[in-house]
């Protein structure tokens, strides 16, 4: 066929911005290299700014950030956390590691998100804490989450890897957890190759957090002067960005502004010309609460069946074009079972949604035709 094509644009490329070689010869330079140095308190100020958080740790990634809120969460054999199914591993996986019994609680069919009714339907007098994902950056409906934490004594933690800058009811994504966690991974809105952040919102788990992240010794009391010799004194891990990779973060993350303009133009874009063709096929769209306000990560399409997303895939593939799938159901994998179970309720949605669903290639640099070309293929196409 003509159009067949063997090379395809990637689905993503990360952002270039403007200082950050000039950033990362800088802490060359200056020879700080470990972590904790100048870019790593400029680009936490930032994070910190954006999110509201008490304090912002910048982490070799969110599964490390994750890991760190199970370890001062104090999660152990016997508990159980609530999690979403439909999500990735490290969502699940930071609190298996400690033991805990996971249960896997459904996916609102409008936004994705997990439903807060299922939460609070899967709670038992072992469950330790709930953990959200707001997928997409769409914020999860955080007042009814949080009325049932409260309800509970139950800490919640926020996985915001793809929510940095979104807001819920005009409060930031990331603030209303005990802890929450972010991704700068390359695939991310800004980043720094591979990277993210713990974020801290209540002031008294900011010295515990510390000392997590720093391979559970008291260190950082040290550098305060507020001990002679630092010690050991509970479990941590080597969790801390090294500055190379926090100069990188610090260059990406003063062009914040501009990456959110910029991809939400691309976002509003496939917004304002598709959804006309999904209502007469029978595809469903993004959908964003009136009071929320999402940070333009990814734009998906639920096809109608598992045959009409395959086919819309092989369709765009052979003009040329990069589209690609998302998770599976966390509880129906091999780790998932072993590790799990479903909540009340099941997880029908979830279940559905990795075979349906596909996700629009979308980022900072893409060229205003090939995004055409990718709308015009799709409105060509007919489930």
């Amino acid at each position: 066929m003509s159009e067949l094509l063997t090379e395809r644009p990637p689905f993503t490329e990360p952002h270039v911005a403007p200082r950050q070689w000039e950033y990362v010869r800088d802490a060359l330079e200056n020879g700080k290299l470990d972590g904790n140095g100048p870019y790593t308190k400029q680009a936490a100020a930032v994070v910190r700014r954006v999110t509201g958080a008490t304090e912002a740790l910048l982490t070799p990634s969110c599964t490390h950030a994750l890991e760190m809120a199970a370890i001062a969460l104090d999660i152990e054999p016997g508990d159980e956390v609530i999690v979403p199914a439909f999500s990735y591993a490290p969502t699940a996986c930071a609190f298996a590691l400690r033991g805990a019994k996971l249960v896997f609680v459904d996916s609102h069919p409008d936004t994705l998100n997990v439903r807060a009714d299922h939460i609070a339907a899967a709670v038992t007098d072992r469950t330790k804490a709930i953990v959200v994902l707001h997928y997409a950056g769409v914020p999860c409906e955080m007042d009814p989450i949080m009325t049932v934490a409260r309800e509970h004594g139950l800490a919640v933690v926020e996985d915001s890897a793809q929510a940095f800058g979104s807001t819920y009811r005009g409060r930031p994504t990331g603030s209303f957890g005990r802890f929450a966690a972010l991704s700068f991974h390359a695939t991310k809105n800004v980043h720094c190759a591979k990277g993210g952040a713990l974020l801290v919102n209540d002031p008294a788990d900011v010295d515990r957090a510390r000392i997590i992240q720093d391979r559970g010794t008291d260190r950082h009391h040290y550098f305060q002067g507020l001990v002679k010799e630092y010690q050991w004194v509970g479990l941590g891990s080597s969790s801390m960005l090294n500055e190379l990779l926090a100069a990188l973060l610090a260059a990406q993350l003063e062009t914040f502004d501009e990456v959110q303009a910029r991809r939400g133009h691309w976002w509003n874009t496939y917004d304002a010309t598709l959804p006309g063709w999904a209502r007469d096929n029978g595809v469903a769209t993004p959908y964003i609460p009136a009071h929320t306000n999402h940070s333009a990560h990814l734009y998906y399409l639920v096809l109608p069946t598992e045959d009409a997303k395959d086919a819309l895939l092989d369709h765009l593939a052979r003009r040329g074009l990069t589209a690609t799938i998302h998770y599976l159901a966390l509880h129906d994998t091999p780790a998932g079972r072993r590790f799990g179970r479903r909540g009340p309720g099941g997880c029908a949605v979830a279940e559905a949604l990795p075979r349906r669903l596909i996700r629009l290639p979308m980022h900072v640099g893409m060229a205003a035709d090939y995004q055409r070309r990718v709308i015009e293929a799709i409105t060509d196409f007919r489930p």
